[in-house]
């Protein structure tokens, strides 16, 4: 099945909480002899355009993407978009809403750290993501380990900044309606994230929980993920040939962020076929044929 080639179509990059610019993950990409990858970086997608431009510098092609959270019974869901059209403007006044959340929240875990007698600042915290606009949690636990409060990243969320953790604190989100329709809205695939790991949602819940997100708009769901075990994958394969959905799959590569987690093959086993995206892309030039 991966005769075409293998492909990564879930990534975070600079722009949002990874560790690695879009031109240095089209590199990285290329050199593990990858076909495809997509840039789906949190509420932006500000990382695509030099993506896309050092792709076809360098002949390796780049889906443009995004990954959007929204609220489902208090919880929050994962949606990937692909095929977004990038440039558009209620787009990205849509994802600037979301980013100012996620600037309303920060402060206060700011306080709560603070209140649990680690002194961390702010300042720290955006020095750390650098030019990253999505500043969230993982840039909060890289600051926890560079000033030695914990050893590591999972270390920093299990102990301070998980959900329910001390530190914790809920932000606004979309609905899944409005996740949803954003991403139709400007010619994308809204596909769920990583199905198995929504928090919340037990094994034998998940296909009808899957049902409701296509009932709202849902296209595909993330097959290929390093969290899913081999019978998860063969279910959710399954699945989404019964009901008509797209299969995708992706690393949910961060960097250094994830530092187990390799570009392209996950724990080091995951392969994600680029036949995958072909009737996404046919899909996509369908509703919007060259001029």
């Amino acid at each position: 099945m991966n005769s075409l080639g293998l492909i990564d179509l879930h990534i975070h990059t600079s722009a949002s909480d990874g560790t690695f610019s879009p031109q240095e993950i089209v590199r990285l990409a290329k050199g593990k002899g990858l076909r495809a990858v997509s840039i789906t970086d949190h509420d932006t997608v500000d990382g695509n355009e030099a993506a896309i431009k050092a792709g076809t510098e360098i002949g390796l092609e780049v889906v443009p993407g995004v990954e959007i959270s929204v609220e489902w019974e208090g919880r929050p869901v994962h949606i990937l978009g692909y095929y977004i059209d990038v440039e558009n403007e209620v787009l990205q006044s849509a994802l600037q809403n979301l980013i100012d959340f996620r600037e309303e929240r920060n402060p206060q875990i700011i306080k709560r750290l603070n209140s649990l007698g680690l002194n961390i600042s702010y300042e720290e915290v955006k020095a750390i993501a650098g030019d990253g606009i999505a500043i969230g949690r993982p840039h909060f636990a890289q600051v926890l380990v560079e000033k030695g409060y914990v050893k590591n990243g999972d270390e920093a969320f299990k102990k301070y900044l998980k959900r329910g953790g001390p530190a914790y604190v809920e932000k606004k989100r979309l609905t899944p309606n409005e996740g949803i329709q954003l991403i139709k809205n400007v010619s994308g695939i809204p596909v769920l994230a990583h199905p198995y790991n929504i928090d919340g949602i037990k094994n034998r819940d998940l296909e009808d929980f899957i049902l409701q997100f296509k009932g709202m708009g849902i296209e595909g769901i993330e097959v290929f993920y390093p969290l899913h075990n081999f019978q998860q994958t063969l279910k959710l394969k399954a699945f989404a040939e019964k009901h008509g959905l797209y299969i995708t799959g992706g690393t949910d590569f961060h960097g250094e962020q994830k530092p187990d987690i390799q570009i392209g093959s996950g724990f080091g086993a995951l392969r994600i076929p680029y036949e995958l995206i072909i009737k996404m892309r046919e899909k996509h030039e369908g509703k919007n044929p060259k001029k």
